[in-house]
């Protein structure tokens, strides 16, 4: 049985935990506020870019276009999680649904770029996967640098490796208390069909469409690998304040419960004494 000490130490022990839990969540909860509006200004942007180029690529020469047609050959996976743990189910839920994806494209070759410690130390204890390369130890000072890395990687790739397709699988922001794992493809660049020449209205470029599109198509998939980073780290911080929120309510009831198990065995101890001490006196009386 657990001596009053024993229990002191527990409670205070748990009391320490408590301060960092709630000191994490209080971090996350301030991160994630920065992360959502950097989130809400790229989303517009990000559609609107897809829409430009699109409309540019009805009027351009596309045929040629290295970014808007598939190979013959693999596929390739870029895997995004964070560097830490203490988030809930965030990582593992990217990791479990990156693997089932896998597991459906075998026939075809997958490969995988790990973007975050957690991928990449996942896919290194599976060295049955091919693993072509990887970009970690960049969350806390987080930049559009870091995408156009990513991204001009996976081009490079797509193009000299003759890649069918890249998908990013990453964790989408909804609320804090809601991620939703997706994936999505980056490459080929998805363009809409083309209508029939009477509806499509031509406009004048400087210097041509060919040359705008290329520039738009280079800045769209840096863009996309952008905002998939700035969902995921959003994702994250929401599911460390919400993980940490709950680990502070855990500790609190514990902290009740040891305080409760500590005032019992005190009261336990003080009537164990005087019964002694009753007892003996009334030994001397007899």
């Amino acid at each position: 049985m657990a001596t009053l000490r024993d229990v002191r130490r527990r409670i205070f022990s748990v009391k320490n935990t408590q301060k960092l839990t709630r000191a994490m969540k209080m971090v996350g909860s301030a991160k994630l506020r920065k992360a959502e509006r950097a989130l809400v200004q790229a989303r517009p942007y990000s559609d609107k870019m897809r829409s430009v180029m699109a409309s540019v690529a009805l009027r351009a020469e596309v045929k040629d276009r290295p970014l808007l047609k598939p190979g013959g050959g693999k596929v390739e996976f870029i895997v995004i999680t964070g560097d830490k743990g203490l988030c809930g189910a965030f990582n593992s839920n990217v990791l479990r649904f990156a693997m089932s994806s896998i597991e459906k494209l075998k026939d075809r070759q997958p490969v995988l770029f790990p973007v975050g410690k957690k991928a990449r130390d996942f896919f290194r204890r599976r060295p049955e996967l091919a693993v072509r390369g990887e970009h970690v130890n960049f969350w806390r000072t987080f930049s559009f640098s870091d995408a156009r890395v990513v991204a001009e990687s996976a081009v490079k790739a797509y193009v000299e490796e003759s890649y069918d397709a890249t998908y990013l699988v990453y964790n989408e922001f909804k609320t804090a208390l809601v991620q939703r794992v997706v994936m999505e493809q980056l490459l080929p660049v998805p363009t809409p069909e083309r209508p029939s020449e009477d509806t499509v209205v031509d406009y004048l470029y400087e210097p041509s469409a060919s040359v705008l599109l290329d520039e738009l198509l280079a800045q769209h998939v840096e863009f996309q690998v952008f905002r998939a980073l700035l969902e995921s780290f959003a994702s994250e911080q929401g599911a460390r304040m919400t993980a940490m929120d709950a680990a502070t309510d855990n500790a609190q009831e514990m902290i009740n419960s040891l305080t409760l198990q500590y005032h019992r065995a005190r009261q336990a101890s003080i009537t164990r004494e005087l019964t002694e001490i009753v007892s003996g006196a009334d030994a001397l009386v007899r």
